[in-house]
C-alpha cells in the first residue's frame, strides 16, 4: 500500500515542500529510506521505530520503502521523523485510510518516548506550505508560536505523536494556534537608556544621524571614555520593526536555532556583539550544511565590534562585499545558498594599543611605529565603508558629576528619528508615485540609497554644492565616499525636516567623514 504525506526542507533561510511517500508491501520486514537523506535523516528509522512502540503503536511488520522527493535535492535534519511515521502508520492501519492528509503539511522530530521535539527553519517551512496552498500546518509545541506567525494558514501545536494520530482519525481535536503577530514594542525597553551617558554630545549626535539614516559609525578614544557604552544603547533609538522586517528576521534567528520558544516574531532589533577571537566563517557565514554568521544574524538590527584593530584582518576584510550588497551567498560544493545582511555596522577602538594616543593628560606609550602597525589594521576599504567616524575625547569632572547638565533619554531622540525616518518615507513614496522607481526599491533608510537613488533625492542648494566640491578635491575623497557624504546629508536635512541640502548639513556630514585624516593620513 502507497501512502502519501506532506512535510517541508530547509535551503539556507528559504523552504520547500517534500513528498513523503511511504509504500508497504507483504515481505520480509525491513525499512529502506531514499531521496538523499543526510544522517540525521538516515537515523530516522531507530527513532521512527522507538516512538511508535513507547506511543502503544504496533509497528507494519512488513517491507517498507520511504522516499523524500524530489528525490535529487539533499535532505537535512531531523524535521522529516512525524511525516514518515504517520506514512507508515497509516500503510499499516493505525491512521485511518480515509483521514484526508492532502492538504496538510507535517514537520517535527520524535523523542523515543514519542514526544515530538522543537527544531530550526519552522517558520520558514510554514511559509512555504502556505505559498504551496496547504490549509493547515502542525508543528512541535516548542516551535508552534514561531509558525503561528504566518496569516492565512492554520496552525496546530503537536506534543507527541499519540497525540497527532487521534486528531487525524478524529478521535481527539487539538485547538489551533493563534500567534500575536502584531505586537510590535513601541518604545524600547531593553533596560538602557542615553540618559546615563553623561557628556559626548558630539558623539550622540552622530548616533543620532546613524540611527535616522541607517549609517555606519566607529567610535575612536581612550579607555573609559563610553564607546561601548553608547554603542549598546543604539537600539534604544532605533525605530521599531516592521511586519516585514520582523518576519525576515525571525527566519534567520529559526534557521539559526536561536529564536525563544513561545515566540511569534521579533519585535525588536538583534543586537549582535561578538567576541574578537572568532572567525570569517562565524562572521559572514558557512559550515558544510552553510549557516547565517553574525552579519546575518544582525540583519534589521546593529552588529558591533568592539576594539575594531583586535580582530584578525582576513575576518574584518570579509565585511566589505556585505556591506555594499547587503547579502551574503555562501558556495559550497553541495551548492549555495543566499542569506540577507542588512545591518548596521558600529565598531569602537582605542587610538593605539596602549590607548592614550593623543590624550590630554596621560602619556601613550606607544612609539609612532605602534600607533601607524596598530591603526593599519583597520584596511582603507573598509573604513571607506564606514559612513561616520567620530572622536570621543575624556570627559571632565563636571561632565561626569551630578552637577553636570542632565542627559537626553532615549525616548526623546528615537522620537526625532522616528519622525526623520517618517520624513524620508513620504519622500520616497512621491518620488515612486512619479514614476521614478528606479533605484528607490526596498529602500528603508538613506544609508540604502544607490547612485540612482541619490540623484533623485539629494537635492541641494548652489552652495552647499559649491561646499560639496571643495571638499571633494581637498580630502580627495572617492566616488564611494560622495556617495556616503550625499546620503549622511540627506540623512542630517530629514532630521531638520528640509527637502533641500543646505550647506550646513553638507558641512555636518563633511565632519563626521573627515576623521580618518587624522589616523590614517
Amino acid at each position: 500500500m502507497l501512502s502519501t504525506v506532506f512535510s517541508a526542507g530547509l535551503s539556507g533561510i528559504e523552504s520547500y515542500t517534500v513528498t513523503v511517500e511511504v509504500d508497504g508491501y507483504p515481505a520480509i520486514p525491513g525499512f529502506w529510506l531514499v531521496g538523499l537523506p543526510d544522517a540525521a535523516v538516515k537515523e530516522a528509522n531507530e527513532r521512527i521505530h522507538s516512538a511508535c512502540f513507547n506511543s502503544g503503536f504496533r509497528f507494519p511488520e512488513m517491507a517498507l520503502t520511504v522516499n523524500l522527493a524530489p528525490a535529487d535535492r539533499k535532505k537535512e535534519g531531523s524535521a522529516f521523523d512525524v511525516p514518515m511515521l504517520l506514512g507508515i502508520l497509516r500503510c499499516g492501519g493505525t491512521l485511518r485510510q480515509d483521514a484526508v492528509l492532502t492538504d496538510k503539511c507535517f514537520v517535527g522530530e520524535l523523542s523515543l518516548t514519542g514526544a515530538v521535539r522543537g527544531i530550526k527553519g519552522v517558520l520558514c517551512m510554514c511559509a512555504a506550505a502556505k505559498e504551496a496552498g496547504f490549509s493547515e500546518f502542525y508543528a512541535p509545541e516548542a516551535n508552534a508560536k514561531e509558525a503561528a506567525a504566518v496569516e492565512g494558514i492554520t496552525v496546530y501545536a503537536v506534543k507527541t505523536i499519540k497525540q497527532l494520530v487521534n486528531h487525524l482519525n478524529g478521535t481527539e481535536p487539538i485547538t489551533p494556534v493563534k500567534g500575536d503577530v502584531h505586537a510590535f514594542d513601541k518604545a524600547y525597553d531593553g533596560g538602557i537608556d542615553f540618559i546615563d551617558v553623561k557628556g559626548q554630545s558630539s558623539a550622540k549626535r552622530a548616533m543620532e544621524i546613524a540611527a535616522a539614516g541607517g549609517h555606519n559609525i566607529l567610535l575612536i578614544g581612550p579607555p573609559g571614555t563610553g564607546k561601548s557604552m553608547l554603542a549598546k544603547r543604539l537600539p534604544s533609538i532605533l525605530p521599531p520593526l516592521t511586519f516585514d522586517e520582523a518576519i525576515e528576521t525571525t527566519k534567520i534567528h529559526s534557521v539559526s536555532g536561536i529564536l525563544p520558544e513561545n515566540i511569534s516574531l521579533l519585535t525588536t532589533r538583534p543586537f549582535r556583539s561578538p567576541h574578537h577571537t572568532m572567525s570569517a566563517v562565524s562572521l559572514v557565514g558557512g559550515g558544510t550544511n552553510p549557516g547565517p554568521g553574525e552579519i546575518s544574524l544582525s540583519h534589521n538590527g546593529v552588529l558591533f565590534l568592539d576594539e575594531l584593530p583586535e580582530f584578525p584582518k582576513l575576518v574584518t576584510d570579509t565585511l566589505r562585499q556585505p556591506l555594499e550588497d547587503r547579502k551574503i551567498t555562501i558556495t559550497r560544493a553541495s551548492g549555495r545558498v543566499t542569506f540577507p545582511c542588512s545591518f548596521m555596522l558600529v565598531a569602537a577602538m582605542n587610538p593605539c594599543r596602549c590607548g592614550y594616543f593623543g590624550h590630554p593628560t596621560k602619556p601613550c606609550t606607544c612609539t609612532p611605529a605602534d600607533v601607524k602597525r596598530y591603526i593599519s589594521k583597520v584596511s582603507g576599504p573598509l573604513l571607506d565603508r564606514i559612513d561616520i567616524q567620530v572622536e570621543l575625547p575624556s570627559l571632565s569632572f563636571t561632565e561626569l558629576s551630578a552637577s553636570g547638565a542632565p542627559s537626553e533619554p532615549s525616548s526623546a531622540i528615537r522620537a526625532r528619528v522616528v519622525a526623520a525616518r517618517a520624513f524620508m518615507r513620504k519622500r520616497l513614496e512621491e518620488e515612486i508615485a512619479s514614476g521614478g522607481k528606479r533605484g528607490l526599491e526596498n529602500v528603508f533608510c538613506n544609508a540604502q540609497l544607490d547612485a540612482a537613488g541619490i540623484r533623485r533625492t539629494c537635492r541641494t542648494t548652489k552652495e552647499a554644492s559649491e561646499l560639496l566640491r571643495s571638499a571633494y578635491d581637498r580630502l580627495g575623497l572617492s566616488a564611494r565616499g560622495y556617495d556616503r557624504v550625499m546620503r549622511m546629508a540627506r540623512t542630517i536635512a530629514d532630521l531638520d525636516s528640509s527637502e533641500i541640502i543646505e550647506a550646513e548639513h553638507i558641512a555636518q556630514a563633511i565632519a563626521l567623514r573627515s576623521l580618518d585624516r587624522k589616523y590614517w593620513g
